[in-house]
């Protein structure tokens, strides 16, 4: 009987070659849950904006599993000692970091699951997983939820300098091209150390930090806040919002079976059994598309207006200022509107609407970036720059927006 050869090796445009370690990763990225991930856009919808940027969540997840072993392989150079389980354990838990996201990633998370993040989302993966792979992940989980001892070892899969954001500012630069997003990920993890189970960057890597940061704050603007793709994002979780609604008056939606189910219910973390979890695992991008694709012919103004927004990428205006808007000047549009078309205010409220986002590049409230110095002290990066622009990074910036169609202008 043949044996399937597992130590496979990826082509990856960003790395170049990017080999599986062992045969349990092999079985993890084999997992239909993983491999649901191929269908689960890195971006969102962004690629609305950059046309280029229909990478997923698959490739990102992979990415991050080769630079972790990057850094694994520079801090043992350096003498720290890190065990055959914990080096799988650190594989497992930034391969399957991700698991959690649902279709086009947080607008998911805002409309028809109530208050489950994908971080929840992904523990409840990991935990299925190692009861199928016989307590093969629990160490990986251990560390995942930050219950293990060794402190570096979560600082290396979730904080503000881990292998998640080198790999997704790299990447999504790549994809979209914004170019300021390029970081140099192989110098900052050349850097790395260890000091009293302290991740630490050492003195000489201080600029590639400042570099790292500086593109973080440029990608927010230019990518992941992007007008557009914010719009998008806000009209896609508005859609989910009424199916659902119209679902529990009543309505037959024409949808995925696994859809149909999040609409159809009420699902918070509680109501996350083995059943759900295995829906959830069914839902990717393509349900939602096929759903807008279906949904913009229903009777129903609202549904119907808004998938058309997105099928056909004519989306609502949005208007990005300073200052707050206040509720009052919004209800003029709202008004005009509504009797346009010959809806209620509470209706016309889907299509004219408020918020705010925020940009912090590095929070000092946070697990600092240490720098470790020469003579062995370790300080808090905004401390050891002497760069003024790295002390307004660490300062949130919130800009306001409105959105409403653009036939009001």
């Amino acid at each position: 009987m043949s044996q399937i050869n597992k130590l496979k090796i990826f082509n990856d445009p960003i790395y170049g070659f990017i080999s599986i370690p062992n045969a349990l990763i092999y079985d993890l990225i084999q997992h239909p849950y993983f491999q649901r991930l191929r269908r689960i856009s890195q971006m969102g919808l962004s690629y609305l904006v950059y046309p280029g940027a229909n990478h997923t969540r698959f490739h990102h997840a992979l990415g991050c599993m080769h630079l972790m072993q990057k850094a694994v392989d520079v801090l043992r150079f350096k003498g720290v000692i890190i065990s055959t389980e914990e080096e799988n354990a650190l594989y497992i838990a930034i391969l399957l970091h991700d698991i959690g996201h649902g279709p086009f990633s947080h607008a998911m998370e805002k409309s028809i699951v109530e208050d489950v993040n994908h971080e929840q989302i992904s523990l409840l993966f990991m935990n299925e997983l190692n009861e199928q792979f016989n307590g093969q992940l629990a160490l990986a989980i251990q560390v995942f939820k930050g219950e293990y001892h060794r402190l570096f070892m979560l600082q290396l899969i979730s904080s503000q300098l881990d292998m998640d954001r080198m790999d997704y500012l790299k990447r999504d630069s790549f994809y979209s091209g914004v170019a300021e997003g390029n970081v140099n990920s192989e110098r900052l993890i050349q850097m790395m150390n260890v000091e009293k189970d302290v991740l630490v960057i050492e003195e000489k890597g201080i600029y590639s930090v400042e570099e790292f940061l500086m593109s973080r704050r440029l990608m927010y603007w230019q990518a992941y806040l992007h007008k557009t793709s914010l719009v998008a994002e806000l009209i896609l979780t508005k859609i989910l919002k009424r199916a659902k609604e119209l679902t529990l008056k009543g309505t037959i939606l024409p949808c995925s079976a696994a859809l149909q189910f999040f609409l159809q219910n009420k699902i918070t973390l509680n109501h996350f059994d083995a059943n759900t979890l295995d829906l959830f695992a069914r839902l990717d991008d393509f349900d939602i598309i096929s759903a807008l694709k279906a949904w913009q012919y229903e009777p129903d103004f609202i549904l119907s207006a808004l998938s058309k927004m997105i099928i056909h990428r004519d989306l609502l205006k949005i208007k990005m200022a300073n200052d707050k808007t206040d509720l009052e000047d919004l209800q003029p549009l709202k008004e005009q509107f509504a009797a346009k078309n010959k809806i209620s205010l509470q209706e016309a409220s889907y299509f004219v609407f408020k918020g705010k986002i925020k940009n912090q590049a590095y929070s000092k409230e946070a697990e600092p970036i240490r720098i470790l110095k020469k003579d062995r002290t370790v300080e808090d990066v905004i401390e050891s720059s002497n760069q003024l622009n790295l002390k307004s990074l660490s300062k949130a910036v919130t800009k306001y927006y409105i959105c409403f169609p653009k036939q009001l202008i």
